[in-house]
């Protein structure tokens, strides 16, 4: 019997290290991948039985976790700076970085807003008192607004009116409950909403340059099943989820 059972334990010993057996994947994802994400997983789930966990933030506050030292197997970041920067910590694990989705800004108000909006120069009426933006400083879809702002020759009439919010979605949630008459969100995050419109989409020829990047973590501690779901991530399964969801997948 205890031959039986030193067997066992031997071969549990030996298969979890390799298929990640019975351990989580934790996923550091963009908030503006929350609902697409959360999809994606369920489904990866589904059908390997492999659990996936998500911690869904600002990718700069994901960044700094992981700077720190925060469990993460997977970072999905809303722009590649914040990837970079960790790549140059030597903290992604190499060759396995990819820049997957791309996306667009739009202008949002609340969904009974009677306000009306013929170009971003909108911005600057008087009847709009507020806009909510994601932090301009270190957050991407902040950062994505003040670049195209500032492109236009609008940045120095809007700032004064700015509410900087932590996140996308935060923004988001601003606009929804009436605290600011506007804001700028990514495209994708105003689709999830019914208690916003958007009433001025920006041409992405015309906007900045959205991307967002993947990578496994160099010290994850899953690393197969870390490169396994970076892989359902780039398959065309997940590619359609993503684009039902309104990203642009790259190809």
């Amino acid at each position: 019997m205890k031959r039986i059972l030193s067997t066992i334990a031997l071969w549990l010993m030996i298969l979890a290290p390799v298929a990640g057996w019975g351990a989580d994947i934790t996923v550091f994802a963009a908030a503006s991948l929350t609902d697409s994400m959360k999809e994606i997983g369920a489904d990866y789930t589904g059908q390997t039985g492999q659990k996936v966990s998500f911690n869904f933030a600002a990718s700069s506050t994901l960044a700094r976790q992981i700077e720190e030292g925060a469990p993460a197997d997977i970072f999905f970041s809303a722009d590649e700076a914040k990837m970079n920067a960790l790549e140059k910590k030597g903290l992604i694990l190499p060759g396995t970085r990819k820049s997957r989705l791309s996306n667009s800004l739009v202008i949002v108000v609340g969904a009974d807003s009677t306000l009306h909006f013929d170009s971003p120069k909108d911005l600057a009426d008087a009847a709009i008192k507020r806009i909510a933006l994601a932090d301009t400083k270190v957050v991407p879809a902040g950062i994505y607004s003040k670049e195209y702002l500032q492109k236009v020759h609008l940045w120095a009439a809007v700032e004064p009116k700015v509410v900087p919010t932590e996140n996308v979605r935060a923004a988001l949630a601003a606009v929804e409950s009436g605290n600011v008459e506007a804001g700028m969100v990514y495209k994708t995050d105003a689709a999830t909403s019914k208690k916003v419109k958007v009433a001025y989409e920006i041409p992405r020829a015309n906007g900045p340059d959205i991307s967002y990047p993947m990578a496994v973590i160099k010290d994850s501690k899953q690393v197969d099943a870390a490169r396994a779901f970076l892989g359902y991530l780039d398959s065309e399964k997940a590619a359609k989820v993503f684009e039902r969801y309104g990203f642009i997948v790259l190809k």
